[in-house]
């Protein structure tokens, strides 16, 4: 039997840097779906925020809190915003090279609902891609690839490790400390920006095991994103675009937004993506877009080298051309309930940070590059966690965990039901939602549940009923949870 002291499943930022700071004396072993880079870090585009200093730390709680509806818990977003500081500091001393000016000091840009310059990036708009890849080269512990987990080994409330299909191969692997770092739900919308791997696997889990989750019905979808491509991630575009000063105009060039809010592009990403949706309802479908007019070209290639790469590739040409865009799904702020350490509630052992928790910073909607440094602070706090407690040696208890589902895995028809989940949850419990929507959304999914369907479906199935009962148990609009 191979036992870890640490399993880490998940190889973004907040699994990356959990790793980072547990020492090589520990067995640890950090696992991800498929390739590393395969993730929603690594896709992330605007920046990571950081205090600008002590003085700043009241006022990024505030902005944090006000994006969140004051849904969030205002001491653990204290506890980030403090943590920032010392952190970032920790990250650059390590050799993290963010992008800076002429005289070598590091640049500080605006995004949405932030009230002042605090986010900092590298690469241009390539901060996760660039982030990634430092922490995957600190990293001193050793990652395995292709392991796809679908059971956590759970007794008498505690975790002792979990199930996994390693190379289409069925293993498992236990441990005395498993951590989830495994991200958000994407793949259950039809649009949405994330990467192909996160799927809410985790989260049905949970579900199964009666372990809570909190705040499902806040899924937070980004305003502009191009949708016009074939490929189930569409393409994102930063908000550090409209921080910067770029428009949302609709056919005519009209800036549109201020119909809806005094704040214009740089409302929080809820309220501008529900006025595009709303604007385009209103308006037979017509386009929406990202103008760039104002910048200088010189000036736009260096600042978002990506975009102006990617999408070159498609025949725009920025900053001259404009560009139609639509809100798709995003981020998932409800997540796995843990404590202000990462610690999941009533089950010994077991860690939940980045996207798959709800730590209480996000409330009911994220505010612009918190999520970075997100999974900075609470994977520091598990590993400082993990570090304190008392070693002692866990017995596996006997025939326990002897259960598997190797040959239902997948079954012949979850493709196609797995589609019209995706189209049920963009069409009914997206970026706006009705009570009749919702309960389709109910019946489709108990539907599907009904089929016969493999164990990861299964998995997922589970995830969308949580979100959509969560969406009924809050009658009012808050945050992201918009009722019409």
């Amino acid at each position: 039997m191979i036992k870890y002291d640490v399993l880490i499943i998940g190889a973004g930022i907040a699994g990356l840097y959990t790793a980072m700071n547990l020492p090589k004396t520990k067995k640890v072993l950090v696992i991800c779906k498929d390739v590393p880079w395969e993730c929603n870090t690594f896709y992330a585009q605007g920046g990571i925020v950081t205090a600008i200093d002590e003085a700043d730390v009241p006022l990024h709680v505030h902005d944090t809190m006000i994006a969140g509806a004051n849904h969030n818990d205002e001491s653990a977003v204290r506890v980030m915003s403090e943590m920032s500081i010392e952190l970032i500091k920790d990250i650059i001393d390590r050799g993290m090279p963010f992008d800076v000016g002429d005289d070598g000091k590091i640049l500080y840009t605006k995004e949405a609902a932030h009230s002042a310059n605090r986010i900092i990036h590298a690469g241009g708009d390539a901060t996760g891609r660039h982030m990634h890849h430092f922490m995957m080269a600190q990293n001193p512990h050793p990652l395995q690839r292709n392991t796809l987990v679908y059971d956590l080994l759970l007794d008498n409330g505690k975790c002792y490790g979990v199930k996994a299909l390693v190379n289409y191969e069925s293993m498992t692997i236990y441990a005395d400390e498993v951590v989830i770092a495994s991200g958000g739900v994407g793949s259950l919308y039809d649009f949405n920006t994330n990467s192909r791997t996160v799927s809410g696997d985790i989260h049905g889990i949970c579900v199964e095991k009666g372990i809570t989750l909190c705040d499902m019905e806040m899924m937070q979808f980004h305003p502009t994103v191009f949708v016009k491509t074939p490929f189930a991630r569409k393409l994102l575009l930063t908000e550090a675009l409209r921080g910067e000063g770029a428009y949302i105009t609709n056919e005519e060039g009209r800036r549109f937004l201020f119909d809806y809010d005094d704040r214009g592009e740089l409302a929080s990403r809820d309220i501008v993506s529900r006025a595009i949706f709303d604007y385009k309802r209103k308006h037979d479908n017509q386009d929406v877009y990202l103008d760039f007019s104002m910048f200088e070209e010189e000036w736009f290639a260096k600042r978002f080298p990506n975009i102006t790469k990617s999408f070159d590739a498609l025949g725009y040409h920025f900053p001259q051309d404009r560009l139609p865009i639509s809100p798709a799904f995003h981020y998932a702020v409800g997540g796995i309930s843990c404590d202000i350490d990462g610690c999941v509630e009533g089950i010994e052992s077991l860690y939940v940070i980045g996207e798959a928790a709800s730590s209480g910073v996000h409330g009911a909607n994220r505010l612009a590059s918190n999520s970075l440094l997100e999974g900075v602070v609470f994977g520091k706090r598990v590993a400082n966690h993990i570090l304190a407690k008392e070693s002692k040696e866990r017995k596996v208890p006997k025939y326990k965990f002897d259960k598997d589902y190797m040959d239902i895995l997948k079954k012949p028809n979850d493709n196609k039901y797995k589609n019209i989940l995706r189209k049920t949850m963009w069409n009914d419990v997206g970026v706006v939602r009705t009570r009749a929507s919702l309960l389709r959304a109910k019946n489709v999914i108990y539907d599907i549940k009904s089929r016969d369907v493999g164990r990861l479906l299964m998995l997922r199935l589970n995830t969308a009923s949580a979100i959509v009962e969560s969406a009924l148990k809050r009658k009012h609009s808050l945050g992201t949870h918009y009722i019409e």
